[in-house]
């Protein structure tokens, strides 16, 4: 079995190992870097995130709201949000010549709306720096002597002083970690939407509104747009509460009650009043025909159907229960929810190394000297919008710094 020596190996050819190794190939000419990718090809998950048009990071430049988007790593994230945060990212991408825009919603990607555009910057940038790109081996053991990394793969042992882990969501790498020391948090998944068979939805796939949405009986609750599927409810809001909840909810197995309240602040009793003014001011008109608030009017029409109040009675003529009924379908309709289904491609994972036994200054590990952590392998996750891959570019350009300055 051959054996290679390099001064870095960085293992895992997603976005957290190629900006790693290329930052730490830029700083230092003539150092010699590898890539460790174990499939044939490198990227892959950029390739595919953002539908194709990968969200390269988010339009949140203030250090101290950027890290709420993060519902494991907000507190770790902080110092190092402070040295290398999303203008960085997008001076880092311009300077390699890939130019970014911010969407409506602060999601930032490259001007040409093509994921091929950010993996051809780092391939391109890998090569012009000297990193060697290997594919195809993956990590089948690695030990440690008082200087070097030795890692053996398939067909060949490599060894480095330094290791940098990138390989995100992976149990095997995560199992050779615990061996050598470190804490493993048990991965559960984090993005997901959830399963909902329920008569009031049954008809309104593609149907969206603003919503507050709570689990029935524990403290977590979110607000945005939630989305009306096949299966049953997507969408930000649902999106946020399932990355926030993810351990809890795996705890129940995802089997709870969902609480929504289609006129997010309103609460029954002021809904109530409000229907009770309607009621006195469309008096004549029929009560399913529009919808008096701002959500869509077949979303109306169900519920209130759903409250017991027919689609041609007119507002004279709904009585006291009635309305009280429409009120609590608007403020706190229950769903019970039946398991979950993952969102696109962007799955996304709850767990990882445990975040106490990483130095976040040089994102070097506190049990195993010159052993680096970068992107998802760590227990940090984040809602969808380019916040994962923003923590990849910060773990990896701080890594790299400190990698750089030990050389």
């Amino acid at each position: 079995m051959s054996k290679r020596v390099f001064d870095v190996i960085v293992a895992g050819g997603g976005a957290a190992g190629f900006f790693t190794a290329i930052n730490i190939a830029e700083a230092k000419p003539g150092v010699k870097v590898a890539i460790l990718e174990r499939g044939k090809e490198v990227l892959a998950k950029v390739r595919i995130s953002g539908g194709g048009r990968c969200n390269v990071t988010h339009a949140c430049f203030v250090p101290d709201d950027l890290v709420k988007f993060y519902p494991r790593g907000e507190k770790e994230l902080r110092g190092p949000f402070n040295r290398f945060c999303s203008g960085d990212t997008i001076e880092w991408f311009s300077r390699r010549g890939v130019e970014l825009k911010i969407e409506e919603d602060g999601r930032m990607f490259p001007v040409t709306d093509n994921s091929q555009t950010i993996i051809d910057c780092f391939t391109k940038a890998a090569a012009k720096a000297g990193v060697e790109v290997i594919t195809g081996q993956s990590l089948q053991s690695i030990n440690k002597t008082v200087q070097y990394w030795n890692i053996n793969t398939q067909t060949e042992t490599l060894s480095a002083a330094h290791l940098v882990m990138a390989t995100g969501s992976n149990p095997k790498v995560w199992e050779m970690l615990r061996e050598l020391g470190h804490t493993i948090v048990p991965p559960v998944p984090s993005l997901f939407t959830f399963n909902i068979k329920d008569s009031r939805i049954k008809n309104l796939m593609g149907v969206s509104a603003m919503a507050f949405v709570k689990v029935k009986g524990i403290k977590l609750e979110a607000s945005g747009p939630l989305l009306i599927t096949h299966w049953g409810m997507s969408g930000p809001g649902i999106l946020r509460l399932s990355a926030w909840g993810a351990r809890e909810l795996a705890a129940k197995n995802y089997q709870f009650t969902l609480q929504v309240n289609w006129l997010n602040e309103t609460d029954t009793d002021d809904c109530v009043e409000q229907l009770k003014q309607i009621k006195q001011e469309q008096a004549k008109k029929q009560v399913g025909k529009k919808s008096p608030f701002d959500f869509p009017n077949r979303l109306w029409e169900s519920l209130v159907a759903a409250s017991g109040i027919s689609a041609d009675m007119r507002w004279a003529d709904v009585n006291a229960a009635q309305l009280q009924s429409l009120a609590l379908q608007l403020t706190n309709a229950e769903f019970s929810v039946n398991g979950k289904s993952t969102f696109k491609e962007e799955f996304v994972t709850a767990g990882g190394v445990e975040l106490k036994e990483v130095n976040f200054k040089t994102m070097e590990s506190k049990i195993i000297p010159s052993l680096y952590f970068s992107g998802e392998i760590l227990n940090i996750d984040a809602i969808t919008g380019g916040f994962n891959f923003q923590n990849a570019w910060t773990g990896g350009f701080l890594a790299a710094e400190a990698i750089v300055g030990k050389i």
